[in-house]
């Protein structure tokens, strides 16, 4: 599937994160200018997944990744706020379990995966496997480039099965992330948000952007693309996001099927 985006990653192109603006708002000026559009996507992806559902024939599988507070939590409360929940799964993928563990680093994803009909939303993903590992110095540089290449043919399996394969990176500024995180701090109703987790990766900053900028080039193809979404301005996160995801479900050519009886001939 071919989409045109600003944000869209070439396969094996150089990406320097830090060259790529995390406050970009695109042709609006203001919230209130993407407002109408958001709300346009909205209505657009709740006839669409309807029509998804009734066709039968695929499945969209959005990933959502970026470094603690990029917002995937948000992008799924704002974007898929209209949608049916009974067609609509969220999954997240924290530290495997000593079950997963047992198993290789995909088994746990693949049973995650939607179905046909159904739109599936990953908040962190299969990608964590390789990132935090990576960054941690668990595993090699050539372990986790193999599991890239494993993942490559993962993503590949699915989409020529019918799953329609979305990634967005959340791009936000290390100053946004302090930024939020001090928000979360001083508001009480906010605390439940922190872990100690998020302040323990912090330092590992520079080396997560590596990993990404690595994952990124290695990953996307265009059977399963990587977007970058500047996300230091949530509402225009939320815009870009759901810009390319009604534009990828129009592509599906998606239709309601025809009815396997004459209803016309029902009498009341």
């Amino acid at each position: 599937m071919k989409l045109k985006s600003p944000y869209l990653v070439p396969h094996n192109s150089k990406v320097r994160l830090s060259r790529v603006s995390t406050t970009e708002t695109g042709p609006y000026r203001s919230e209130d200018e993407a407002a109408t559009d958001l709300e346009r996507h909205r209505h657009a992806l709740d006839r669409l997944q309807e029509k998804l559902t009734a066709d039968g024939r695929h499945a969209v599988l959005v990933v959502l990744q970026g470094m603690d507070t990029a917002g995937k939590d948000g992008t799924i409360r704002h974007i898929f706020t209209g949608v049916n929940p009974q067609a609509c799964s969220v999954q997240s993928f924290k530290a495997p379990t000593p079950l997963e563990q047992e198993h290789d680093f995909l088994w746990r994803v693949h049973r995650a995966v939607p179905a046909k009909g159904m739109i599936g939303i990953f908040n962190r993903s299969h990608y964590e496997d390789v990132l935090v590992p990576r960054v941690h110095k668990e595993i090699t540089d050539k372990a986790a480039h193999r599991r890239m290449d494993e993942i490559v043919g993962f993503e590949e399996t699915l989409v020529r099965n019918g799953v329609t394969v979305l990634k967005f990176f959340l791009h936000i500024s290390r100053e946004e992330q302090a930024r939020r995180l001090n928000e979360r701090i001083a508001d009480p109703e906010m605390q439940w948000k922190l872990s100690e987790a998020d302040f323990a990766e912090r330092p590992f900053w520079p080396a997560y952007q590596k990993a990404y900028e690595d994952a990124l080039r290695r990953t996307s193809r265009k059977h399963a693309p990587w977007f970058v979404i500047p996300a230091d301005h949530k509402w225009y996160r939320n815009v870009a996001i759901s810009a390319v995801l009604v534009e990828a479900m129009k592509r599906l050519k998606l239709n309601f099927p025809a009815a396997s009886f004459d209803a016309r001939k029902i009498e009341l």
